[in-house]
Parts: structure tokens; C-alpha cells; sequence
């Protein structure tokens, strides 16, 4: 018999997200003639794939939409790669607006440093895709959703950040008790004080202490609203020696005291 169309590969159920790691050989491929209903997320890590005519080389990240032609498949030798089946919430859409590389077919070539952390979210997703935890379907989207807002940082149709502020973002939100004043963030991105300060606030709109502050606050609001610790302590674990001062600061920030916040929430 004459196919028109190679064998084709069964469908994924997917009721909100498939996610997984295959390293594949050279015979692996897939056909789907119409696609399938939900969103293809691939990030290959090593050897080499492709998606029709479109090269899936290693540091890339490809996104098939709903109803493209599914023809993957390893070139060469090896196709190492994380993959996602999704149906994305409203909300992740914008999240998914990439570069255009062929019909249906979108991909981005992510910065090394945050190609790593997709990764590691995408794994995050997969280890708790397998959990027994009853949120284990919540804890996967969760990280596949911080996979796709680090792709956003990466996207040319998105609004850019330097790599080098999101590396002192990412200082900053690892432990707020620190010293973060400019001099040793902008040590840490290796830029002179100056020219940090002026590209922080030229791209996030806010200088340094300012957004430092705003993160500390913003975590001590999460911390009232989540635990019954003292406020001396919430104040402490976000970086404030002193009480009374992290409570001015705080009234300013939200408009209502550390107490009367947590009795609010």
C-alpha cells in the first residue's frame, strides 16, 4: 500500500500539562498529522533534533501551537530534551508569544545562564509531576510556569532585561537578610556602581534600593499573611534589625501597620 503520510504516533491525554525528559537515539520520530490540542513545549539540551525544516540544536527552545503538523525527530546520532504538553492557562498566553520560525512553530535561543534555569524549573516540573502529594499537578505548573516567565526574559517581542540585572535580581531574592546596598550588587554583575545604578533604573523604573526594598516588604506582607511568627521575627528573616523601623516602612509600603495588615488578611 502507497501511505500518503507516515505511521501515525499516538495522541497524549493531556488534561493540563504532560511534562517529561527524553534522550532519544537516532530512530526516534514522531508524526501527528493535524498536531494535537494542546501546546508542544521542547528544550533540547544536547545532541540535536528538528521540527519539520526547523533545526531543534541544543540551547533552544521550541514551541509547537495547537493543530500544527507534529514531524520530530533526532538528527544525527543523539536528541537529549525536556518536553511539555500543556493546555497554558489564560494568563501564560502573552508568556507564549515567540519569534515566528515556521508556521505554527515558535523558538527562542535563551542566554546561557537562563537557559539553565528553564531547565531546572522544566525538572522541577517533571519531579513533581511524579509526587504523591494531592498538590502535585499545582507544584508542576507552578514551575513550569517560572520556566516560561524566565523564557519571557528572553524573548525579543517582550520587554528586555540586561542579563546582568536579572543575575542581581536573582542575589537579591536568594537571601533578603543580606547586604544588598549598590556597591556590592554591582560588584556581583561585575559593572561600576554608576553605570548600575543608571541601567537598573533606565530598565526597571525604580533604583536599586528602591526595588531591594520593595522585595524585602513585599515578603514580610507574604510572611503576615502566612504564619502567626512575630513581627519582630518577620522583620528580621526580610532583613530589618529594627522593628519600629520595618514597621514605618512597612505602613508606607501598604498603607497599614504590620498588625493591622496580618489582622486584615
Amino acid at each position: 500500500m502507497n501511505l500518503r503520510y507516515p505511521a501515525e504516533a499516538p495522541h497524549p491525554t493531556v488534561r493540563r500539562l504532560v511534562v517529561g525528559e527524553f534522550d532519544e537515539g537516532p530512530e526516534y520520530a514522531t508524526y501527528r498529522r493535524r498536531g494535537t490540542t494542546d501546546w508542544l513545549l521542547v528544550q533540547t539540551l544536547d545532541g540535536q533534533g528538528r521540527f519539520g525544516q526547523v533545526a531543534a540544536a541544543p540551547g533552544s527552545v521550541t514551541l509547537v501551537r495547537p493543530g500544527t503538523e507534529h514531524d520530530y525527530a533526532t538528527v544525527g546520532d543523539r536528541w537529549h530534551f525536556l518536553y511539555t504538553h500543556m493546555h497554558p492557562k489564560p494568563d501564560w498566553l502573552p508568556l507564549l508569544d515567540w519569534p515566528e520560525v515556521a508556521p505554527g512553530i515558535v523558538q527562542l535561543h535563551p542566554a546561557e545562564p537562563t537557559f539553565d534555569r528553564i531547565a531546572d524549573h522544566l525538572r522541577d516540573a517533571v519531579r513533581h509531576q511524579h509526587s504523591v502529594l494531592p498538590q502535585a499537578e499545582q507544584l508542576s505548573a507552578n514551575s513550569l510556569e517560572a520556566a516560561l516567565l524566565w523564557c519571557d526574559t528572553q524573548n525579543p517581542k517582550a520587554v528586555q532585561i540586561d542579563d546582568r540585572l536579572l543575575r542581581a535580581i536573582e542575589l537579591i531574592d536568594q537571601d533578603l537578610t543580606a547586604n544588598l546596598d549598590v556597591p556590592r550588587l554591582a560588584r556581583a554583575v561585575s559593572l561600576s556602581v554608576s553605570r548600575f545604578a543608571h541601567l537598573f533604573r533606565a530598565q526597571l523604573g525604580v533604583t536599586p534600593q528602591q526595588f531591594v526594598e520593595h522585595r524585602r516588604l513585599d515578603a514580610a506582607a507574604r510572611l503576615l499573611e502566612l504564619t502567626s511568627r512575630p513581627v519582630a521575627s518577620v522583620a528580621a528573616q526580610v532583613g530589618y534589625a529594627d522593628p519600629l523601623y520595618f514597621a514605618t516602612r512597612f505602613r508606607l509600603h501598604t498603607g497599614s501597620s504590620p498588625t493591622a495588615y496580618r489582622k486584615r488578611s
